[in-house]
């Protein structure tokens, strides 16, 4: 369930993974949810009492700078975010941040990060919540166990997403 201030906009845009929602204050990125993020009831409500973007600057920035991440030619986002959430949550996404482009960390390792091991269930839910998909890169928090678990949009997605990161790891970024 993801909800977003009233004042924010919205904006559907392509990617090679399907359509991408990004959702925006003028200056803030809130969201980057999947189509299936939508499946969630109270999620769609959300997204359909907000206007839909034109000729926002931001969402025109944000998908130049997912373009260039697909490209391979981005590592890292320079965007300015703000998490809608519990402290807890914001806690866990701040710690997202620090999981290095085609690296990966485990829900355990990121427990131990945000307050100790016994939270690793607490962590999950907070990741499966984090409303800033690709620039948030939950997709890089793995089961102990090197498998593959969990994804809003997808282990498809998340193997995609891990996958071109690692295929890209030698390429200088411009």
């Amino acid at each position: 369930m993801k909800r977003f201030p009233a004042d924010c906009v919205y904006q559907r845009i392509s990617s090679p993974l399907g359509e991408l929602i990004v959702v925006v204050r003028p200056k803030e990125l809130h969201g980057i949810l999947w189509e299936s993020d939508l499946q969630n009831t109270t999620t769609a409500q959300t997204i359909s009492t907000l206007e839909q973007a034109k000729n926002n600057g931001l969402v025109t920035e944000v998908k130049r700078q997912l373009t260039q991440y697909f490209q391979k030619t981005r590592r890292s986002f320079a965007l300015p975010i703000t998490f809608d959430g519990t402290v807890f949550q914001k806690k866990v996404w701040h710690s997202l941040l620090d999981v290095p482009y085609g690296e990966t960390s485990s829900y355990q390792q990121q427990a131990e990060r945000v307050g100790g091991k016994e939270k690793v269930r607490a962590v999950g839910t907070a990741n499966g919540a984090n409303p800033i998909s690709i620039v948030v890169p939950c997709h890089r928090i793995i089961g102990k166990n090197g498998l593959l678990s969990g994804y809003a949009g997808g282990i498809s997605a998340k193997e995609y997403l891990l996958n071109l990161e690692k295929s890209a790891e030698n390429i200088p970024q411009c």
